[in-house]
C-alpha cells in the first residue's frame, strides 16, 4: 500500500506532481483546522505553508505521522517540541525565497528614493505633480546592509549594479570574505549607522536583535537617511521609527513585514514617508513554486528514508554514535550558545578541544554540535546538524578539532577557543555527578 501524503494549502503543481509518482497524494488548499484535525489521522505526511497551525492537538491526532514539511522558511506554525516527541520530522525549505527577498528589497529601495507609490496614486487621481515628486538618486550612495548572510548578499551585489557603495555589520562574516563579495566590511553598527545614506536588514529575530535599530540608534544616523526592512518585524522600535520620520530625522522607511501581523501600527501607515506592503518577500510565483518542489523532494525522501538535508528537529544525524559521547552533544550545544555571547566581532577560526578519555571517541559530532549552538543566535534560518558547518563555510571560518587522552583537572573535558585579531576566547565546560 502507498504511504498517503496531505497538502493542506497550495503549492506547485510540479511538486504535487512529484509526490504522486510514488505515493497517494490529497491535495485540499484551504482546508480547515477542523477537517485537518479530523483527517489528519490516515497520513504519513503533512506539507503546509503558513496558515496551517500544526499544534500539539493535531499532532496527537496524527497517528500514523513520519513527517511535517513547510514549504518556506519558517516554523512559527509548527509545534516544533511536540513533533519531536512524537518522533515526527519537521522540514522546511530554506533557500527557496532567498533570490526574491533580495528583489523585493531593490523594488521598496527604488520605490522609496523615487516616492513611486505616491506619485502613482497622484497621477491616478487625476493630477500631474511633477514638482511635488523630486526623488533622489541611487548612484554613489552609500548603502549599509545590516546582515551580510545569503539575501543580504545578493542585495549587496543588485545595489553595486546600480553604482551604490555596499557596507556591510556582520560580526559572523571575515572582512575578507565580504571584499570578495565588492563589499566593505565596518568595525561597528555604530560606524554604518553613522555612514550610510540607506539602510537595509537583513538578520534573524533574537533577544539580542529585538529592537536593534531604536532611539538612540536612529539619531546616530545621517539626517536624511532611509531605511528597508524586508527581514523580521521587531528588529526595529516602530515607536521610534515613527518619531524619527515625524521629525525628519529619517527621511522615509520602507517596511515589509511588523511587530504586530497582519495588524500593523496605524500610525506608521499613515505617514506619507512611508510605503508598506503585507509581508511580501517570498511572495513571487518562482519562489512558492520552488518552495513546493523543494519541500516536495525533501518529503519525499523522507518517506523513502533517504538523505533529508533541512530537517529542523534532528536531534543527531547518525544512527550509531557512541553512548559516551551523545552524553556530550547538549554541553557542546550549550558551549557554542555561550561562545557566541562572548564574542565580539568576526571569529576566524574556532578550535575545539577535546581532553580525557573521551577524545578516545569517534566525536566528529560534537564539532558540529558546537557550530549548531554557535549559529542559532547568528543566522535567521533554523540550524540543524546538516547545516551548521555550511554556515560556518559561508562565513569563511575554519573549524579546527585538537585531541589529548590527558586531563589535569577534570576527567574529560571541552574546550571552545575562538581567534580574533584581539587575542582568543575560550570556553570550556564539563560533565559531573549522575545525571551529567
Amino acid at each position: 500500500m502507498k504511504q498517503r501524503v496531505l497538502v493542506s494549502e497550495k503549492i506547485s503543481e510540479k511538486g504535487v506532481d512529484l509526490l504522486r509518482q510514488d505515493f497517494e497524494v490529497t491535495y485540499s488548499p484551504g482546508m480547515s483546522q477542523e477537517q485537518l484535525a479530523d483527517e489528519i489521522g490516515g497520513y504519513q505526511a503533512l506539507i503546509i505553508r503558513s496558515a496551517t497551525q500544526v499544534d500539539a492537538g493535531i499532532i496527537e491526532r496524527a497517528d500514523a505521522l513520519r513527517v511535517v514539511g513547510r514549504a518556506g522558511v519558517g516554523i512559527d506554525n509548527v509545534d516544533v517540541p511536540a513533533a519531536t516527541k512524537r518522533g515526527i520530522m519537521v522540514i522546511n525549505a530554506p533557500q527557496s525565497n532567498i533570490v526574491s527577498a533580495a528583489e523585493h528589497t531593490m523594488a521598496l529601495l527604488l520605490s522609496l528614493c523615487r516616492d513611486i507609490p505616491r506619485a502613482a496614486g497622484s497621477l491616478k487621481a487625476g493630477k500631474w505633480e511633477r514638482s511635488r515628486f523630486q526623488g533622489v538618486e541611487l548612484y554613489s550612495k552609500t548603502l549599509g546592509v545590516l546582515g551580510l548572510g545569503r539575501v543580504g548578499t545578493l542585495v549587496a551585489a543588485r545595489a553595486a549594479a546600480f553604482g551604490m557603495k555596499p557596507i556591510a555589520f556582520d560580526p559572523y562574516i571575515s572582512a575578507e570574505l565580504a571584499g570578495r563579495q565588492g563589499v566593505e566590511m565596518v568595525k561597528s553598527l555604530e560606524e554604518l549607522l553613522e555612514r550610510s545614506d540607506f539602510i537595509t536588514i537583513h538578520l534573524p529575530k533574537t533577544s539580542e536583535t529585538l529592537h536593534l535599530i531604536g532611539k538612540k540608534q536612529l539619531a546616530m544616523m545621517k539626517p536624511g537617511v532611509r531605511i528597508v526592512n524586508v527581514a523580521r518585524g521587531g528588529l526595529i522600535d516602530e515607536t521610534a521609527l515613527y518619531e524619527a520620520l515625524a521629525s525628519g530625522q529619517v527621511a522615509g522607511a520602507a517596511l515589509d513585514c511588523f511587530e504586530k501581523e497582519p495588524e500593523p501600527d496605524r500610525r506608521l501607515m499613515e505617514l506619507p514617508n512611508v510605503i508598506a506592503t503585507p509581508h511580501l518577500g517570498a511572495s513571487t510565483q518562482e519562489a512558492q513554486d520552488r518552495a513546493g518542489i523543494m519541500i516536495s523532494e525533501q518529503v519525499a525522501a523522507a518517506l523513502k528514508g533517504e538523505f533529508v538535508a533541512n530537517v529542523v528537529n534532528l536531534q543527531v544525524p547518525v544512527h550509531e554514535v557512541d553512548e559516551t559521547v551523545k552524553q556530550f552533544i547538549p554541553l557542546a550545544e550549550k558551549l557554542g550558545r555561550l561562545f557566541t555571547h562572548l564574542v565580539e566581532g568576526h571569529v576566524d577560526e574556532i578550535e575545539i578541544e577535546y581532553l580525557g578519555p573521551l577524545a578516545e571517541h569517534e566525536i566528529a559530532i560534537l564539532n558540529v554540535a558546537v557550530l549548531k549552538g554557535f549559529f542559532e543566535l547568528v543566522v535567521w534560518e533554523p540550524v540543524t546538524y546538516v547545516n551548521a558547518p555550511i554556515f560556518a563555510k559561508e562565513r569563511g571560518i575554519a573549524v579546527k578539532q585538537s585531541k589529548s587522552e590527558q586531563s589535569h583537572d577534570y576527567v574529560n573535558l571541552i574546550n571552545v577557543k575562538g581567534r580574533q585579531e584581539a587575542g582568543t576566547i575560550t570556553v570550556g565546560g564539563t560533565l559531573v555527578g549522575l545525571n551529567n
